[in-house]
């Protein structure tokens, strides 16, 4: 078969084995439910923290003490948390996927990390890069199907031919 296959070929408790466009499908969810997650985070992060911030006073004292208009560190202040709560959302969105998918979650798991011994094993090198041949999808994160699998490994072969360094490697 083209396709990846499992390592543990009794990967799953419950009879059904999680098929590889399945769990593209699941990884595509995870990253959209994270999205979603950082986005709601940062907004509340950064009502809660300017509301805090404004009520405490603390722009004024920041201001005195850094040297700057209460303004511009109301804003930088805004800036830096909606930041920390873009970063803390991906947190809760891998919760909430975990979850919505607690039934499969060490077959996630199991292909997960099969997917990413295969993407290290196919990827190609990125020192030889250049502007007119650049690394196609290095982590392979525009994956989300076998077909998609297929045209990123068609990809890397392309671009080690274009380099002049395929070494026609087997699966």
């Amino acid at each position: 078969s083209n396709t990846p296959s499992s390592h543990h070929p009794s990967s799953s408790n419950s009879g059904t084995q999680l098929t590889w466009n399945r769990f593209l499908e699941l990884r595509r969810t995870r990253r959209r439910i994270s999205v979603v997650a950082s986005s709601a985070s940062a907004i509340a992060t950064t009502y809660v923290g300017l509301t805090v911030f404004v009520r405490g006073s603390y722009d004024g004292i920041m201001a005195a003490s850094v040297g700057l208009d209460p303004i511009v560190v109301t804003g930088l202040s805004a800036f830096a948390m909606m930041g920390v709560g873009w970063l803390i959302g991906p947190v809760f969105g891998g919760w909430v996927f975990n979850v919505m998918n607690s039934g499969v979650r060490g077959d996630i798991e199991r292909k997960e990390k099969a997917f990413y011994d295969r993407i290290k094993a196919h990827r190609v090198d990125p020192t030889s890069s250049s502007i007119a041949n650049p690394v196609p999808d290095y982590y392979g994160e525009k994956i989300g199907s076998v077909a998609d699998y297929r045209k990123w490994l068609k990809d890397q072969r392309a671009f080690n031919l274009k380099r002049g360094a395929y070494a026609g490697r087997k699966s």
